[in-house]
């Protein structure tokens, strides 16, 4: 992509963020974004769904507020066209549930069924969250667990546990709208969300553009159900790989770090949770926060000086976080 110098731009190619964001006055920025792809289920309401919540995400992750939608729809002439209908209609009503507005969108006819949105949303300028704002002592916090290629690479092969994949559905389908909203009240200026490039992949992005070492801790990761299982069966998706293959140089695995979880961490994930880094005075209040609304967040690793980049996973708990969220 070319460079665009522009003084109006807050945000934009330079630290792989999740959204750009252009500055409108002194008070108002746009935030926008777009992202589109294949189903990952056989219900077209449910894959509606959970493509809505992962466009908005990026909105959410930079600290922003969503406001219209335009949905981007390929579509195969094979495919009936009320089944597309649950599709846009499974969108519709996340955007609802989000207070956004559908404004219309495009058409393609494809030989794949894909779908998705694009999400204008407004920040304020000086409230931006920017995978380059991590600073040095602050903690990260994860609002979803990790695993949801792994399942649905389980689930294409018929051997997946239905129970497993209703539930990764159901965390999919989830809007990350409220954990953004609590986390911003606690002076978060560095995050992202968890998407395609797994969380090592997005940790990798976020180091590299805060210039900082991040530290995970493997322990403290939440994962999803039958996701360890079925990575102990080989069942990883390709994008694991390739992810494993474009980040990996710079990530340091503690010997005691199974070849499983290693590979759940490079798992590409599909609308996943936010990784923000919060002060660390302030962890505690915000995971008691997060629980109290029904987000399953999880403190899992901290940033630290250094050259930007590395990152070290290492086995054990931080035993200090862990007192303080059990007060």
């Amino acid at each position: 992509m070319p460079t665009v110098i522009d003084a109006r731009v807050l945000v934009g190619l330079d630290t792989s963020d999740d959204a750009g964001v252009f500055q409108i006055s002194d008070d108002v920025a746009l935030v926008q974004t777009l992202d589109f792809f294949s189903p990952m289920t056989d219900d077209p309401y449910m894959f509606g769904q959970i493509a809505a919540a992962n466009s908005l995400s990026d909105v959410y992750a930079m600290g922003g507020t969503p406001l219209t939608a335009l949905n981007i729809v390929c579509y195969a002439t094979c495919i009936e066209p009320e089944v597309m209908g649950e599709v846009m209609r499974g969108g519709a009503d996340k955007c609802l549930e989000a207070g956004v507005v559908v404004l219309g969108g495009h058409t393609v006819e494809n030989q794949d069924v894909k779908y998705g949105l694009s999400i204008t949303g407004t920040v304020h300028p000086k409230e931006i969250i920017s995978n380059a704002g991590a600073r040095a002592t602050d903690k990260l916090i994860l609002t979803k667990p990790l695993g949801s290629g792994i399942i649905f690479t389980a689930s294409k092969a018929g051997l997946a546990d239905d129970s497993h994949v209703a539930f990764a559905l159901q965390q999919m389908a989830m809007l990350n709208r409220t954990s953004a909203e609590i986390l911003k009240g606690f002076g978060v200026r560095g995050g992202t969300d968890i998407t395609g490039f797994g969380l090592l992949g997005h940790c990798m992005e976020l180091a590299r553009a805060s210039k900082v070492e991040l530290e995970l801790w493997v322990s403290e990761i939440p994962l999803l159900p039958g996701a360890t299982e079925y990575a102990s069966m080989g069942l990883i998706p390709v994008g694991a790989y390739r992810n494993a293959e474009h980040f990996g140089v710079g990530v340091e695995f503690a010997d005691s770090v199974e070849e499983r979880i290693r590979d759940i961490l490079y798992d590409p994930q599909t609308s996943g949770g936010l990784l923000f880094a919060v002060p660390a005075e302030r962890v505690a209040e915000a995971l008691k926060q997060l629980r109290a609304a029904g987000v399953d967040a999880a403190c899992v690793g901290e940033c630290k000086s250094g050259s930007a980049g590395p990152i070290k996973v290492v086995e054990r708990k931080c035993f200090a976080v862990q007192h303080e969220t059990e007060l």
